[in-house]
């Protein structure tokens, strides 16, 4: 088996599809226009995919409520700081900025619809980054 995508239902999937295509350069690879307007995202390599819906037949998680470590969204960088900076003035909030024993900087935000978001500027970067 292979992993396909990783989903949440989100508070506006329409909206928050656009702000990742837009400030972390995701594109939709496939989308519904009507509810629960659901949009697969690929990441720049193609390989990750993460689904978002809106469907209130299911709860939808206060994802602003939860700590970053239960839930979050990792994307590799090779400067957390400036990556940081962009998404904030893009409507995110900061959250934590940790320094790793390795030289590893992990910087954690919310989206601006709360949804956790880790930056990961890597000593060692995972093969194939």
């Amino acid at each position: 088996m292979k992993f396909e995508h990783l989903a949440l239902n989100v508070p506006d999937a329409r909206a928050m599809s656009r702000w990742y295509v837009e400030q972390l350069d995701f594109q939709i690879v496939r989308a519904r226009p009507d509810a629960p307007y659901t949009h697969f995202l690929a990441d720049q390599t193609g390989r990750v995919i993460v689904e978002l819906y809106t469907n209130h037949t299911a709860v939808i998680p206060d994802y602003a409520a939860g700590h970053p470590l239960v839930l979050h969204i990792a994307m590799f960088t090779p400067d957390a700081g400036a990556a940081a900076k962009k998404l904030c003035a893009a409507g995110a909030t900061p959250f934590s900025d940790d320094s790793m024993p390795d030289g590893t900087r992990l910087m954690m935000l919310r989206d601006p619809w709360g949804l956790p978001l880790q930056l990961c500027q890597r000593a060692q970067p995972f093969p194939g980054f």
